[in-house]
Formats: structure tokens, sequence, C-alpha cells
């Protein structure tokens, strides 16, 4: 789970950084895919194509990530009364989708190429974009590294990834021009661009890993329901907690509990007590945290979940 933001003043920030950080993303891998494409054409490397197919990639991806920026900033409404924060993990997993699709694509080209070899034109020209393009990647990481850490965006977190390994795509590719102006080895190029290609496959894993735990609902760490667990018992007046259930969406976090009470106790002396173990625990985790305690008659004996969840564990 990403790290969220605890100031109340950087949350309020959040979604203006999160717009900045996609706008100059997509304007920046706009132009280098442009850029790579034309190194490409003029060159005929492989890995130049590579990198080509990788921008573009990010460009769509950047496109993607603003949707569901954009969505996910939607407030509660009739239909979705969690919030849209799932629509980062959607952009996410989109863009995870057109990673493996371009590597895919590019190991193709790669193979024909290995197998049926080509001279490489102007390489000089091919050196001089990636360079250029190595920087500009190294700038947007940074920039997305920041709006990372301060809005805990899952989105903006993959889009991220596309750029850090666009840091070893262009380091890659500027090895396999070197590699081949200075030996004249034409099959260095198409098996830099396999690796890269391999790479690509593998970022494209790890994103889809991370989505999927919001999307699938993926309790939080273990160590936090165990915090969780702790501050509310700690509360005044409660006898009891169990069947707790977590959840991250976005950038807010979902906590909801059975509280057990006093049988004998009211039902408002009762509710005091749900409220404030609410706002313990949203004191307690870091970011947008929405808290919900179910009161219950300590003792009373009923179907639980923690007893369902433990038959079925291993």
């Amino acid at each position: 789970m990403p790290a969220i933001p605890d100031d109340p003043e950087a949350i309020a920030a959040a979604p203006g950084l999160k717009r900045f950080s996609v706008y100059v993303t997509l304007t920046v891998a706009t132009l280098l895919a442009l850029a790579k494409f034309g190194g490409w054409l003029i060159t005929g490397s492989m890995a130049l194509l590579a990198a080509a197919i990788d921008a573009l990639v990010d460009a769509g991806a950047s496109i993607v990530t603003l949707l569901g920026v954009s969505y996910a900033q939607r407030p509660p409404d009739r239909e979705h009364r969690f919030g849209h924060g799932k629509g980062e993990a959607v952009a996410a997993f989109t863009q995870a989708t057109f990673l493996a699709g371009a590597a895919v694509t590019l190991s193709i080209q790669s193979i024909q190429r290995l197998i049926f070899p080509a001279p490489i034109e102007s390489i000089e020209i091919g050196v001089w974009i990636i360079a250029v393009s190595l920087a500009a990647a190294c700038g947007l990481v940074a920039v997305q590294t920041y709006v990372v850490r301060a809005t805990g965006s899952t989105a903006i977190k993959a889009d991220r990834a596309h750029y850090a390994t666009d840091i070893a795509f262009n380091t890659a590719v500027l090895i396999a021009l070197g590699v081949t102006k200075w030996t004249d080895w034409t099959r260095a190029d198409p098996i830099f661009a396999l690796g890269i290609a391999a790479y690509m496959l593998w970022s494209a894993y790890g994103i889809v890993g991370e989505a999927l735990e919001q999307l699938l609902d993926r309790e939080l760490p273990s160590e936090d329901r165990r915090r969780i667990k702790e501050t509310v018992q700690a509360c005044p007046g409660v006898r009891g907690i169990h069947d707790l259930r977590t959840r991250f969406s976005g950038d807010r976090t979902f906590v909801e509990y059975h509280l057990e009470v006093d049988p004998d106790m009211s039902v408002d002396s009762g509710h005091a007590i749900g409220d404030a173990t609410e706002i313990a625990v949203q004191k307690l985790l870091p970011g947008a945290v929405e808290a919900t305690a179910h009161i219950e008659p300590h003792g009373i004996l009923d179907e639980r979940l923690d007893d369902a969840v433990a038959q079925k564990a291993p």
C-alpha cells in the first residue's frame, strides 16, 4: 500500500499536485515519443524503436492516468457511496496492460531483427536523442516522486514506474548504440531490445500486483490491523472488538469493525463510545480515513467473520 499524507494542508493540495504531475508527464511523453520515432526512422535501430514504443505507451498511459485521477477525485454519489478512489487502480491496471502489450510487440520485432540483422545508420543522431530523453526521464521521475510522497497516488506511482524504467531503457539504448558503433556487431542492437522488453514485462507485473491489491480490497498489513485493535480496545468503555475489516482505495482508507460494549449501557452511551473509537482510529492512521463502528452488546452469540476466516485459514 502506498504511503498517504497525514498533513491536512497536504491532503487539500493533493488534487492540484496530481493534475500538475499528469499534465507535465503527458507533455514530455508526447514530445519524447515523436523524437524517438524520428530517430528510429533515421537510424533503423531496434533499441531506439524499443525506446520509441515505450515512450508512446507512456504517453497513452499518461492520458489514462489523467482520466483515472480525475475520476478518483469525484466525491461520493448515489451510485458510489464509498467514493471513486479505485479509479486510480483501474488506471494503473490499464497502464500495465499497455506496457505488457508493447513488450510483446517489441520482442517479436527484435527476434526478427536478430535473425535477419540490418545495419544502423546515423548512430550519432540516435545517441543525442537518447541522451536528451534520459535527462528528461530523470527530471520526470524526480517530479513524480515528490507528488507520490505528497499524495500517495497509485496511478501516478504506476506512471512513475514507466519513467523509472525509462532511465534504464535509455541507458541500455545508449550502450546498444555504442556497442554497435564500436564493434559493428549488428545483433547487439536487437539483443539489447529484447532485454528491454523483458524489463517492461517485469514492470507491468509489479504494477498489476499493486493495482489488484486495491481492486480486490486487500486488507491493510497485519501490523496496522494490530495497532487498530489495540487503539480501539484502549478507549474507555470498550469491552471488545471483532470482525475488523480494512481496505485501501486511492488516497482513502476504510476501516470497519464490530465494537462490544456493556449490554446494560444506553444507546446514547454506546454511540458515544463508538464515536470516540472512530476518532482514535482516524488519528492513528495517516491520510484520509473513514472508520465505522458497529455497536454490539458484549457477550452476544452471533455469526462472526473472524470465525469464518479462521476456518478457511491453512
